[in-house]
C-alpha cells in the first residue's frame, strides 16, 4: 500500500501521517498518477455518448429577440461582383455552407447573412471594409465562432468576414519569446508551434482547438492560465487593425516597453470587433516550464474550497498555474453526457490545482508540503495527483468540458460574472432556492483563482418565463456585490444592456463618443456590446 513516489521514501511517511480519513484502503497507482489517500480510483472514459437526434433548427435571432435591424443597405448582385475581384473564388453564397457560420456555438442566436467572405491579408480586409463602408454594407467579423455571447454571428443580414484563412506565423524570436501572426491563428497550433521552440502561450482556452487568436484579442479572453500569466491586455504586445473605412493601424510592435503617446492597441482588445477587425497580433510568450503537476481534489463544502485555495497560494506560491472549482452537479453532468467518470470519490465541490515550473524536485516538495497540510486539516478529502502529459490532459478534460455537457442538457442561460471570491458560490445557492424545479440543473464552475463564476442554469427548452425570473435578478444581485457581468466570455449580442450594472453613465456614453469616432456608420459589428440607442 505504497503511494506513487514522486520525489522519494519522505512522500510515504508524509501521506500516512496526513491520512486521517479513515481506513486507509488498497490504493491504486497507475503510469503518472499518484492516488492520494482516500476512496475512488483512476479516471476512466467511459466510451462515447450516444447519438442524439439531429438538433432542431434555431430560431432566427430577430424572432426571439426584441432588435431592429438599422438602415444598412443590402447586398445586391452589384456588390457581389465588386467583392468577387476582392477575393477571387472566396466569395460564399451558397446557402448549405452558410448555415454554420450563421449560428453560435452555443446554438441559441442565427442570423441570415447571405455572403460570407474569405480573407488572406489585411489588405484585401482593407479593400472590403473600404467598399462596404462605402456601400453601407454591414460586417460581422468572425473567428472560430466559438464565442458564448452571440458576438460572432449576424443578427441580420450582414456580411461574415472570416479569419479563417489568414492563418500564418509571421514571426517568432527565440529569445525574447515574441510571436508575430495573423488573426486567423487556431489557438492550440499556435501553442504547439511555440512549444516545439520551447515556449508556451500564455492563453489557454477549452475552445483551444477551434478559436482564433484575433477573436481571443477582440474578447480579451481570459481562460485557463490567467493566474499564471495575466490578462492578454499585459501578453498582447502590438495589433495589426483594419478601422471601419479600410484604414491600416499598423501598431504590431514586438516591443515590451514603448511609452509614446496613448496605448491604441487597448482600445480594440476586448472591443468585440465593433471598432476594428484585428488582423495580425504580436504576443509575448513565457519559457515553457520543464515540471508539471496536476491534482483534482474533493473538498467538503465551499468554505474549504476557500481555505484550500489560501493554503494552495502560500505553501505554492510562484509554482501555482491554476486554481479550478467546480460543484457536484457539473461532475454529474460530466459523467451523464461525455461519459468521463469522476477519479475521486464523490464531493461537494471539486479543486483542480495545476503547478507548472522549471525543477521537478522542488515542485513536488512544495506540492507535498501542501497535500500533507490540506490532507491533515480535513480541508480535502480525496484526491488524485498526475504528472505525465497524457493523465494531466484527461484530468483537464473534467474541467475544460463542462461547457460542452451543459449544451448536451439542454437549453443553456449562461452567466460569466466577477465576484468577490468569499462571495463567489452564494448566488448559485441563490438561485437553486429560487428557481427550483423550474431550472433542470443550476451549477457554479470556474476560475477561482481569479473570482471568475460561470453559473449555468439549464432547462428542457427556452422559456421565457425562466428568462424572467433569472434577469435582471443575476445582474442586481452580481451588482450589489460591485461585480462584473462579464468576466472573459465579452458581452456581444445577449449582455450589450446589461453593460449598465458595471459601468456607470459617463462611461457608456464615452464608449458610445468612441464608437461614432472610429466607426461613424456603424458597419462594424452592429446590435454588439454596446447598448441599443434609444
Amino acid at each position: 500500500m505504497v503511494p506513487l513516489l514522486v520525489r522519494g521514501p519522505a512522500w510515504l511517511f508524509q501521506w500516512r501521517a496526513a491520512c486521517t480519513l479513515g481506513a486507509f484502503v488498497q490504493q491504486r497507482t497507475w503510469a503518472g498518477v499518484s492516488r492520494i489517500p482516500g476512496l475512488g480510483g483512476p479516471l476512466v472514459q467511459r466510451g462515447s455518448s450516444s447519438a442524439s437526434s439531429q438538433a432542431p433548427e434555431v430560431v432566427l435571432t430577430r424572432e426571439r429577440y426584441p432588435v431592429r435591424r438599422l438602415p444598412f443597405a443590402q447586398v445586391s448582385e452589384d456588390d457581389l461582383a465588386a467583392l468577387e475581384r476582392i477575393v477571387p473564388g472566396r466569395v460564399i453564397t451558397d446557402p448549405e455552407e452558410l448555415e454554420a457560420p450563421n449560428v453560435d456555438w452555443l446554438r441559441t442566436v442565427r442570423g441570415s447573412s447571405k455572403v460570407l467572405l474569405r480573407p488572406r491579408t489585411s489588405q484585401e480586409v482593407a479593400h472590403i471594409l473600404r467598399y462596404c463602408h462605402e456601400r453601407n454594407l454591414a460586417v460581422s467579423p468572425q473567428g472560430g465562432n466559438t464565442g458564448m455571447v452571440g458576438g460572432s454571428v449576424p443578427v441580420f443580414d450582414e456580411i461574415i468576414l472570416s479569419t479563417t484563412l489568414m492563418n500564418q506565423v509571421m514571426s517568432f524570436h527565440d529569445v525574447s519569446g515574441v510571436l508575430v501572426c495573423q488573426a486567423g491563428c487556431i489557438l492550440e497550433e499556435l501553442g504547439r508551434y511555440v512549444e516545439e521552440r520551447g515556449f508556451l502561450m500564455p492563453l489557454d482556452l477549452g475552445a483551444k482547438g477551434s478559436c482564433h487568436i484575433g477573436g481571443n484579442v477582440a474578447t480579451n479572453a481570459g481562460g485557463l492560465r490567467f493566474l499564471r500569466y495575466g490578462s492578454l491586455r499585459g501578453t498582447v504586445l502590438g495589433l495589426e487593425v483594419v478601422l471601419a473605412d479600410g484604414t491600416i493601424l499598423n501598431c504590431l510592435t514586438s516591443l515590451r516597453k514603448d511609452n509614446t503617446g496613448y496605448d491604441l492597441k487597448q482600445l480594440f482588445i476586448g472591443s468585440e470587433g465593433t471598432l476594428g477587425v484585428i488582423t495580425a497580433v504580436s504576443i509575448l510568450c513565457p519559457p515553457k516550464p520543464s515540471a508539471v503537476n496536476v491534482a483534482f481534489l474533493g473538498c467538503p463544502g465551499f468554505a474549504e474550497v476557500l481555505q484550500t485555495f489560501s493554503t494552495c497560494r502560500q505553501k505554492l506560491g510562484e509554482i501555482l498555474s491554476a486554481f479550478e472549482f467546480m460543484d457536484a452537479e457539473c461532475m454529474k453532468l460530466v459523467e451523464l453526457h461525455l461519459r468521463l467518470a469522476s477519479p475521486v470519490r464523490e464531493s461537494p465541490f471539486y479543486v483542480l490545482i495545476e503547478t507548472s515550473g522549471s525543477g521537478a524536485g522542488h515542485d513536488a516538495e512544495k506540492l507535498s508540503d501542501f497535500l500533507e497540510q490540506v490532507l491533515g486539516s480535513g480541508l480535502v478529502t480525496d484526491g488524485t495527483l498526475a504528472t505525465d502529459q497524457r493523465r494531466i490532459k484527461m484530468l483537464w478534460s473534467l474541467r475544460e468540458r463542462i461547457t460542452e455537457a451543459l449544451s448536451r442538457d439542454g437549453y443553456v442561460y449562461k452567466y460569466d460574472l466577477s465576484l468577490p471570491v468569499e462571495r463567489l458560490y452564494d448566488l448559485v445557492s441563490d438561485l437553486r432556492a429560487r428557481l427550483g424545479p423550474r431550472a433542470k440543473h443550476v451549477v457554479g464552475y470556474g476560475h477561482l483563482g481569479d473570482g471568475n463564476l460561470h453559473l449555468n442554469v439549464t432547462a428542457e427548452a427556452f422559456d421565457v418565463s425562466l428568462l424572467g425570473a433569472l434577469e435582471p435578478y443575476v445582474y442586481e444581485w452580481t451588482a450589489r456585490q460591485r461585480g462584473s457581468v462579464s468576466a472573459e466570455h465579452g458581452l456581444g449580442f445577449k449582455k450589450r444592456d446589461v453593460l449598465c450594472y458595471s459601468k456607470p453613465p459617463e462611461a457608456l456614453q464615452l464608449m458610445q463618443q468612441l464608437k461614432a469616432l472610429l466607426d461613424p456608420k456603424g458597419i462594424l459589428n452592429p446590435y454588439k456590446t454596446l447598448p441599443a440607442r434609444a
